[in-house]
């Protein structure tokens, strides 16, 4: 594997980057002709595309390697981390007239590191300027939701079809064979993530074709296994897979999981109605049940009596 595929098509410039809001392009491009960005604070899904638009935006502002830094805050989030290279870097004299520090996943910052970045990106407003990048933002104090309002956006998710599309032109470009039941399973076990999609394609092409990973090996994604068994009605097989498989601290993204693919479990409205309001109710109990694990296995039952049309 001589080149990741997520960094080989990640965009790099505006021209390249799909927009799901047309009003947040314009915005942007006026930033861009301003020659500066505001504090900006992007959130989404994910996988949807809110560092690769930071980069894009600091590649077309054409701004010196020197006066950019990048973090992983999921990594680099305490208070002596943000106050001994952030704020130093910030203190600097920067090679342009704007330096930048891009805070990739700023929501695993604790809150006191927070506080300190909240005075940092007062302080040095007039010379640095702030990328941060989260999943929740309501894990971000107010206090730097207010300092990033003026560009504050949120990046929604591709629809599946643009999803799907995306990932069979990368196929395409690499001169890989693929079935569309495989594209349509491996889309299943990674939407809205395209990066992670992007992932699984480029992991299973082998000779020249798409394949499903074999469910004996152990680098298998129990996900894609889970809604190849749901395709083939065997429900009890996929539960299994998911119990076994899953930590728990992964149940919580599975409910989402579920919730995002109602089109496994029912092929008509009334069918995913139904899933939801069972959806819902496992994810209610999850908070409260004392065995998580059966919680999850009972939701899971009451999806296949809703898919036999049973209940």
């Amino acid at each position: 594997m001589k080149e990741l595929w997520t960094e080989k098509y990640r965009p790099t410039s505006i021209k390249d980057y799909v927009f799901k809001d047309q009003k947040q392009k314009k915005q942007i491009e006026k930033w861009l002709a301003d020659g500066a960005l505001p504090h900006m604070l992007l959130s989404g899904a994910p996988g949807t595309g809110k560092t690769t638009l930071a980069k894009v935006l600091l590649n077309e502002l054409a701004i010196d390697p020197f006066d950019i830094r990048e973090v992983n805050a999921s990594q680099d989030n305490g208070v002596d981390y943000i106050r001994d290279s952030i704020t130093r870097f910030a203190e600097t004299m920067g090679y342009g007239e704007i330096k930048y520090i891009l805070l990739d996943e700023a929501d695993y910052l604790s809150i006191n590191a927070q506080a300190v970045l909240r005075n940092t990106m007062e302080r040095y407003a007039s010379s640095v300027r702030f990328i941060l990048t989260c999943n929740y933002p309501h894990k971000i104090i107010p206090a730097i939701q207010s300092r990033t309002e003026t560009g504050r956006m949120h990046i929604d998710k591709l629809d599946r079809d643009e999803f799907t599309l995306r990932i069979c032109n990368i196929l395409i470009a690499e001169n890989i064979e693929f079935d569309m039941d495989i594209i349509d399973t491996m889309v299943q076990a990674s939407y809205p993530d395209l990066r992670r999609g992007i992932s699984l394609v480029q992991a299973n092409s082998f000779d020249g074709k798409l394949q499903l990973p074999d469910s004996s090996e152990t680098v298998s994604d129990y996900k894609i296994d889970m809604i190849a068994l749901f395709k083939a009605g065997r429900y009890k097989e996929a539960r299994t897979v998911i119990c076994t498989q899953a930590t728990p601290e992964e149940y919580e993204d599975i409910y989402r999981f579920m919730y995002q693919n109602l089109e496994v479990w029912g092929d008509d409205e009334i069918k995913q109605n139904r899933c939801i309001l069972a959806i819902r109710d496992g994810l209610v109990s999850h908070t409260s049940c004392a065995d998580i694990e059966i919680n999850l296995s009972a939701t899971l039952c009451q999806l296949e009596l809703i898919a036999k049309d049973i209940v």
